[in-house]
């Protein structure tokens, strides 16, 4: 299987505080220590993206210029700032205030240890991080900014580690300005929760949610060749098993090319049009053979946000963690049914088609089986049983007033027993805290019936993108 890992072209600022009191030579070793540092953790291989050292942050005027260079360069994701001296925080507050892009303060100094054998004045003068943090950290509050603040040695791999999170959360972002969401169709008849102010959406998060008639797509799907189709063929048989089950192979080929000519169409139609998530509904295919099930599959492998039933906030929201989790073990889910029995409870996850393959722990298999909705010819899809692993799902829903984020830790785990009758993927999972509690808390906090899953992403990283966007946020753990 091979799924497309999403890492965009950014890169990260390093801003070190410091002020000229304390002279050129002084200045020039904060500068050498900062240099090294820089180095060292680009050459740590954990960083996501690479960090880039400015000029010493050493009077308003040069804070300013910065931060306004920041929020221009499309390439820069954020800034992390490091006080190496006690660096005066009014010379900051113009800056700060026009930032725009995410800030991570790194509370660290260059020594690990005090040299009590040498230590001097001019030791202490150059090394107040612990007092430079509290100065900086006092106008960030003041300033009311949503910013991430790391605590330790920077040498440190879990320090390295915390700043490689929040430098993904920081892309995904950035990137959410730029989601684009292309709805094919409108949302299912009487849902409620799929549902919401698009407008306030794009105010709040940056998202453009545009309608389009199926009419539109059928277009592109007429305009696919058979060349194109076969071509496509080809890939499927080098990544997937083919399972004809009851079906002609004849047959079988039949559908899988109608979805082969789905990928491709749509595909082009993002491509051209700058859509990065979508969504589909099985009461809107006038005009198409099949509910769009592989081609969908094989759309987010590639990174494309998705969810079903028109369901744009969802789709929205799945781009945005494929982002900030680079496309790895994060997909859109559905709760479908419960296991009940004592001691092993749990909730399978699966849809009628689209199980995102990023969270196959088996090589997928394409099978053709009849779909009881929608109307239409039997659907292709791919077939596997989900990974193992600790990690959230995530919900998004409007409740008139304001947006709300339900955050559930969970873990996953490979199914042992076979669903030969089953003819969709399934992963499973356990909630935190435990089933009746985490069930029923997410009930009560009005959780949608479509998430977004990651076994890569963290609670916190979660929680820091929903501060930045001043989103009201529920934790069940």
């Amino acid at each position: 299987m091979i799924v497309v890992t999403v890492t965009l072209a950014k890169q990260f600022w390093f801003v070190v505080g410091s002020q000229n009191l304390y002279g050129d030579e002084a200045l020039a070793e904060v500068k050498a220590d900062a240099q090294r540092m820089t180095d060292a953790l680009n050459a740590s291989g954990v960083l996501p993206y690479p960090l880039v050292l400015q000029d010493l942050a050493i009077s308003a005027d040069k804070i300013t210029s910065i931060m306004k260079e920041v929020n221009y360069r499309d390439e820069v994701a954020g800034v992390i700032t490091w006080m190496h001296t006690f660096s005066p925080a009014k010379m900051w507050i113009r800056g700060t205030k026009l930032l725009q892009k995410p800030l991570l303060h790194l509370a660290t100094q260059y020594n690990e240890s005090i040299p009590w054998a040498t230590i001097d004045m001019d030791f202490m003068n150059l090394n107040q991080a612990a007092h430079g943090d509290r100065e900086y950290g006092f106008i960030n509050a003041r300033l009311k900014k949503q910013n991430k603040i790391v605590v330790g040695y920077w040498e440190r791999p879990e320090v390295h580690q915390q700043i490689a999170d929040w430098m993904d959360v920081a892309v995904a972002y950035n990137e959410s300005f730029n989601i684009k969401v292309a709805r094919f169709g409108d949302n299912m008849r009487n849902v409620a929760v799929t549902d919401g102010d698009k407008v306030e959406a794009q105010i709040q998060f940056g998202w453009t949610v545009d309608y389009y008639g199926i009419g539109d797509l059928v277009q592109y799907v007429n305009a696919v060749t058979e060349q194109e189709i076969d071509d496509l063929m080809g890939i499927y048989a080098e990544l997937y098993t083919f399972d004809y089950g009851t079906n002609s192979k004849e047959s079988w080929e039949a559908s899988v090319r109608v979805q082969a000519s789905y990928e491709i169409a749509m595909k082009r139609f993002f491509e051209e049009k700058g859509y990065n998530a979508f969504t589909t509904n099985f009461e809107d295919l006038h005009g198409m053979k099949q509910l769009p099930g592989l081609a969908v599959q094989r759309l987010m492998a590639q990174g494309y946000g998705f969810a079903g039933e028109g369901d744009w906030k969802t789709a929205a929201l799945d781009r945005l963690l494929k982002v900030m989790s680079h496309n790895q073990n994060t997909g859109f889910m559905e709760d479908y049914t419960y296991e009940m029995a004592a001691g092993q409870e749990a909730i399978l996850q699966s849809h009628m088609l689209e199980v995102d393959p990023t969270l196959a722990s088996n090589k997928p298999t394409i099978i053709v089986s009849p779909l009881g909705i929608g109307d239409r010819e039997d659907p292709a899809r791919l077939i596997f049983d989900g990974k193992a692993g600790e990690g959230v799902v995530v919900s998004m829903a409007d409740f008139g007033t304001h947006y709300k984020l339900l955050i559930n830790e969970i873990s996953a785990f490979e199914p042992t027993v076979p669903a030969p009758n089953l003819p969709v993927a399934r992963v499973l999972w356990t909630v935190k805290p435990n089933f009746q509690d985490g069930v029923k808390a997410w009930i009560e906090n009005g959780g949608g019936h479509h998430t977004v899953v990651s076994l890569n992403l963290t609670t916190d990283q979660i929680v820091t993108y929903a501060k930045l966007v001043n989103l009201e946020y529920v934790i069940i753990k």
